[in-house]
């Protein structure tokens, strides 16, 4: 790979399925994350899926056994 900006060719498969890994991963630490920052400020599942572009349910079943909502319980307690 040249630098960050330049994306990979698919000439060379090792060096682009590595980069798709590892935006892949990126991708899922910063969608934890959010979902996370969203939970803590007190958004609903549906708010979060449409986000996402998912439905209400997709989000739930994939992020609620992932997100602390032990913040999200103390403020609304």
């Amino acid at each position: 790979m040249a630098d960050l900006y330049t994306p990979p060719s698919p000439d060379d498969p090792a060096e682009a399925l590595a980069a798709v890994l590892s935006l892949r991963r990126l991708a899922d630490r910063l969608e934890l994350a959010s979902v996370q920052s969203a939970i803590d400020q007190g958004w609903t599942w549906s708010q979060i899926a449409g986000a996402l572009g998912v439905t209400r349910q997709a989000a739930h079943k994939r992020y609620a056994h992932r997100v602390d909502r032990s913040l999200h319980r103390e403020a609304t307690a």
